[in-house]
């Protein structure tokens, strides 16, 4: 039986882009796109976190099968992924699982980088209690290898750690 650190080792499972969001400056609207170009070290094109290179949070994600969650503790019928204003919404795979590790998206590749907490809007966007709602649910931070073209509907799959 393999061990927990074997375990870890390898996310076998294969998931799916859902959305794709940016929002040109901050606290402005999300747009929601069918596809996005993303540079290496800096992130999505037209999104206002893509800039310098070197950033620990150049593309957020979220979850898919945690909005209803938060949708739930936030006392909603619904969450929509502008709601939690992160760049990815992924299903299938757990992204918690591609913390700390690369993964492809598509022809893009990325790097976990750590957790995405939610932040103070969450009580403007999903009303009061919207912030504890959300906590341990936000996503994760990735920064970008290799830059390309994201499009929904792209695969998400780990990668071997390089040798």
């Amino acid at each position: 039986m393999p061990t927990t650190t074997e375990l870890k080792q390898f996310c076998p499972q294969i998931g799916r882009l859902d959305w794709i969001g940016l929002s040109p400056e901050k606290r402005g609207e999300i747009r929601s796109v069918e596809l996005a170009k993303v540079r290496t070290e800096q992130g999505l094109v037209g999104d206002h976190h893509s800039g310098g290179p070197g950033g620990a949070r150049q593309i957020t994600l979220i979850q898919a099968e945690h909005l209803p969650v938060i949708g739930a503790l936030a006392g909603l019928v619904r969450i929509e992924p502008e709601q939690m204003r992160r760049n990815l919404v992924v299903s299938g795979i757990n992204l918690l699982a591609l913390k700390d590790r690369r993964f492809r998206i598509g022809t893009v590749i990325l790097e976990g980088t750590g957790g995405c907490a939610p932040c103070s809007r969450m009580e403007e966007t999903l009303g009061p209690g919207g912030f504890q709602a959300a906590r341990g649910h936000g996503g994760i931070t990735a920064r970008v290898l290799t830059g390309g073209t994201l499009r929904v509907g792209d695969q998400v799959r780990d990668l071997p750690p390089p040798h």
